[in-house]
């Protein structure tokens, strides 16, 4: 299957799993360019552009946040992101309208990024359902504990959906045996102490964390936390892992140029040209 095929509602059974996606990547010698983005930032429609872009530009998979009022995982410049999609009358139910929108030009895989008020509030199953039925392959639940979340993995299960977590360094070897055991698709690796936001480079810790994490785990790695740069994703491949997740960086031209998105749209293409050719 061609990564970016095209394909109607009636055929999201065809979609791309993480598994085909990473192999597809492996063969071509590269790493995963995963961009992330809030649904509706700055709104509906030109965040859906946003994203066509992301596609054209060459991503391999998709991150899709869900707006929260309150993300405690994430920096200023996705929690202005969150503001600004929220402001524009995101909520929940049209972030699955989202999703669908996008389900009608890529095949590719879509992980969404959520906070568990948000599941809890709308119901465990039937968030899972509605997740199904948009054609979302992995849920990443920011503030969810490994220890406390057997019910979303059952459900994940029951609708054939990737549950992630993440590990960091202060991840203890027992710890990410514990992880490794309820998490699929992929692993998130943070790549840095703190909140999200693009960070000047990468350290040494960050590759020593995914070797560490190599020795306890044959899942996918994805780095995220601070890529923010062409070299940061080349760094983080030629360490070992198998992809990269840039947020930040991608979001503050949008904070830059919301009086010109269709500039916006421009510098955002350029830039994931750039560091999808940097995953070679």
């Amino acid at each position: 299957m061609k990564s970016h095929q095209r394909y109607t509602a009636e055929e999201k059974n065809v979609v791309q799993g993480y598994s085909e996606m990473f192999l597809d990547v492996k063969n071509r010698g590269e790493g995963a360019f995963i961009p992330f983005t809030v649904a509706g930032d700055p709104d509906f429609e030109t965040s859906l552009k946003i994203v066509q872009q992301y596609v054209d530009s060459g991503a391999d998979a998709l991150e899709i946040g869900f707006p929260f009022s309150d993300p405690v995982a994430d920096g200023p410049s996705v929690q202005a992101a969150d503001i600004r999609s929220l402001n524009s009358g995101m909520t929940t139910e049209r972030c699955f309208e989202f999703i669908d929108r996008i389900r009608k030009f890529t095949s590719i895989p879509i992980g969404i990024l959520v906070y568990y008020n948000l599941i809890y509030k709308i119901g465990l199953e039937e968030f899972y359902r509605k997740a199904r039925k948009s054609g979302i392959n992995g849920i990443l639940a920011a503030d969810l504990p490994p220890e406390e979340s057997n019910d979303a993995v059952y459900m994940a299960k029951k609708y054939k959906i990737n549950q992630i977590f993440m590990v960091a360094q202060t991840t203890s070897n027992q710890r990410i045996n514990e992880v490794v055991k309820r998490c699929s698709g992929f692993l998130y690796v943070v790549a840095v102490m703190g909140v999200t936001g693009a960070r000047s480079d990468i350290k040494k810790s960050t590759v020593d964390l995914i070797k560490r994490v190599k020795n306890h785990t044959k899942l996918p790695l994805v780095v995220g936390f601070g890529i923010s740069k062409p070299e940061h994703v080349s760094d983080v491949i030629k360490s070992g892992a198998d992809g990269a997740i840039v947020a930040s960086a991608i979001i503050d031209i949008i904070t830059d140029k919301l009086d010109d998105m269709d500039v916006a749209k421009d510098e955002i293409g350029s830039f994931c040209r750039e560091l999808k050719h940097s995953t070679k």
